[in-house]
């Protein structure tokens, strides 16, 4: 038998078992993508007969999704293809949560940008008649009622946390206060605020509003978030560390101090920002406890105290002749909001990193 017959003949086919055989290009989904945008927006200006971004979106997102699978499911089977299908919708409802934030900030800034002058920071509204004047009272009283808040909120909800997680457990005071906490979360902000108020008015005579009275409101929004969040983080810190601490002969306070907070302090640190930003946008109970005004005020315990959710509420509502100035000022005052809130993230984020253990030697 000659050595030729032995010899396998070679295929000029493609090899089956290559490494992308049975897998859609890296490409097919932009080009699905953009196929389905064209798709969708033809579909919805056939119906409507008009330019709709939402409902173009909406469809188009019908027909990638079909189109997607269908594809998957002809070349990958059925596996690849559910997994795809379920990828591309986790994105989808991703981008769908994202799209309020981004709307929300698109338009602050394009409305309130033009406002964010020198002036805007630096004069208050005091004897201000249509354009002109500024929110410096109402950001000096923002950071000094949250600022106050914090300095309430943030030892009475950590002590808290720390007596759930590591000596209650399991005791009829813990399930109470655990209890009470739960409720705490869900009270409308309208009802710390009469409590604020109410408190006030029986201490120091009835209609009693000053920044104490809108940070103790805050408070009462604040203490519950900060207790559920460090609470949760306490729980997750390895018992090992505890036990380790233990064996060493060192005392249960000192080893929650220098061991359980320590591991857990980025994330304490974490919900403590969620909390802030949870209450520095709050208005019902800081228009009750905190009052009007339209002047500089920086003494928390002395009359009333402006703040920037009641600044952009006030220009709004109640704008004067001609109505511009006025809801300029409200844009420009929701954006230092939000500019305020993102710098409290930025500081929290880099505390978190700073004090976080070191994981590597």
């Amino acid at each position: 038998m000659s050595t030729a017959t032995l010899t396998p003949k070679r295929s000029s086919a493609p090899d089956s078992s290559s490494l992308t055989a049975g897998q859609l290009p890296g490409w097919t989904t932009w080009v699905v993508g953009l196929a389905s945008l064209a798709v969708g927006f033809l579909a919805a200006w056939l119906l409507t007969s008009s330019f709709s971004i939402g409902l173009g979106v909406a469809l188009a997102a019908v027909v990638f999704l079909v189109a997607m699978h269908i594809a998957s499911l002809t070349v990958e089977g059925g596996r690849r293809a559910a997994d795809r299908l379920a990828k591309h919708i986790v994105i989808g409802m991703f981008l769908l949560a994202l799209l309020p934030l981004i709307s929300v900030t698109v338009t602050a800034v394009g409305n309130g940008i033009s406002r964010l002058d020198p002036g805007f920071f630096g004069n208050s509204m005091r004897n201000v008649v249509g354009a002109g004047g500024g929110a410096a009272h109402a950001i000096w009283g923002t950071l000094i009622i949250t600022g106050i808040a914090m300095l309430i909120s943030v030892p009475i909800g950590l002590l808290t946390a720390v007596y759930l997680a590591e000596y209650g457990q399991g005791k009829p005071l813990a399930r109470s206060i655990t209890f009470f906490v739960d409720v705490m979360t869900g009270i409308p902000s309208i009802v710390a605020g009469l409590f604020a108020y109410a408190l006030f008015g029986v201490l120091f005579g009835i209609g009693t509003v000053n920044g104490f009275a809108g940070a103790v409101a805050l408070s009462v929004l604040m203490i519950p978030v900060v207790v559920r969040s460090t609470e949760e983080l306490l729980r997750i810190v390895p018992n090992e560390l505890r036990e380790a601490s233990y064996a060493l002969g060192v005392p249960k306070w000192k080893t929650i101090m220098r061991i359980v907070i320590p591991t857990a302090i980025s994330g304490i640190v974490a919900g403590v920002i969620l909390a802030l930003a949870r209450i520095i946008g709050e208005t019902a109970p800081l228009m009750i406890a905190a009052g009007f005004t339209q002047s500089l005020n920086t003494n928390p315990g002395s009359g009333a105290m402006m703040t920037l959710p009641v600044f952009v509420y006030d220009q709004y509502a109640r704008p004067g002749i001609p109505r511009e100035p006025y809801w300029d000022r409200a844009w420009a005052g929701a954006l230092t909001l939000i500019l305020i809130v993102m710098l409290l993230n930025l500081v929290g984020r880099l505390i978190a990193k700073r004090f976080a253990p070191k994981t590597g030697r």
